[in-house]
């Protein structure tokens, strides 16, 4: 199993909220100077950055997601969470949490999960 797992529903109905969960099995998620991103691919498209949540707590969204994504942490259970409200089918995708040094920089990747949103 890899340093960073996703969990969450593989299928989501339209207007729902999407909710996945990446548990971080290698190092705490409030080490300096760590950003824990959440990256999404649609299908027969390229790599999306959706947002991340810093080491620090603090967050940063893409502007074309911002209105619809929300990403929290468990410092606990060494988990971050991502929430994605009023879902589509275009937001069917593979979806990624990663880490790295910055909010756009992904050093480790998991290994990705299928959403769909569909009815």
């Amino acid at each position: 199993q890899g340093q960073l797992q996703e969990s969450g529903p593989g299928l989501v109905k339209p207007s729902q909220t999407l909710s996945l969960t990446c548990t971080v099995s290698d190092g705490s998620i409030t080490t300096n100077y760590y950003y824990w991103s959440w990256i999404r691919q649609p299908p027969g498209k390229g790599l999306e950055w959706m947002g991340a949540i810093a080491y620090s707590g603090s967050n940063y969204y893409s502007p074309s997601l911002k209105s619809r994504t929300s990403i929290s942490r468990d410092t606990s259970k060494n988990q971050f969470t991502l929430q994605l409200s009023s879902v589509t089918p275009e937001d069917t995708a593979v979806y990624y949490c990663a880490r790295g040094p910055s909010p756009s920089d992904f050093g480790s990747w998991g290994q990705g999960t299928q959403v769909t949103v569909s009815s």
